[in-house]
């Protein structure tokens, strides 16, 4: 099974060791499930990872791990533009998910409007506790 899960699902991963986000991430490592991203988000990440509201809450040496361990998913180097989010920010999530044919975009940002479309194509977009309910059985 191939997904996406989308920036907030990882830092919250980092920032909670008891929370669905970490559990979602633990199982990836556990290869439980295959991950998929692009040099986007990973720039994302690095990016958001450095903001004055996450300093306090984010480890870097933890954040740095989680991207040396994004090298391990599978890496789309382009992804096709056909897909529109009502927050611009989110677009290249359902525009990765659908290039990957993920099955899940594991999301908890509702004002991207991701959640309320439920699917991007024929991924599936649900959140860290459905997912962790319904797919993963934790």
């Amino acid at each position: 099974m191939l997904i996406v899960l989308d920036s907030n699902v990882l830092f919250s991963a980092l920032i909670s060791p008891h929370g669905a986000p970490h559990r979602i991430y633990e199982a990836w490592r556990e290869s439980r499930f295959e991950l998929a991203t692009c040099p986007e988000q990973i720039e994302e990440l690095r990016r958001a990872s450095r903001y004055p509201k996450f300093r306090n809450i984010l480890q870097p040496h933890l954040v740095e791990l989680m991207l040396n361990h994004l090298h391990r998913a599978h890496i789309l180097q382009q992804v096709p533009n056909r897909h529109v989010a009502a927050d611009p920010r989110g677009t290249y999530l359902l525009n990765l998910a659908d290039a990957a044919q993920a099955q899940y975009l594991v999301t908890g940002d509702k004002r991207a409007g991701m959640l309320q479309q439920r699917r991007g194509g024929k991924t599936r977009i649900v959140t860290a506790a459905t997912f962790c309910e319904k797919v993963l059985q934790l």
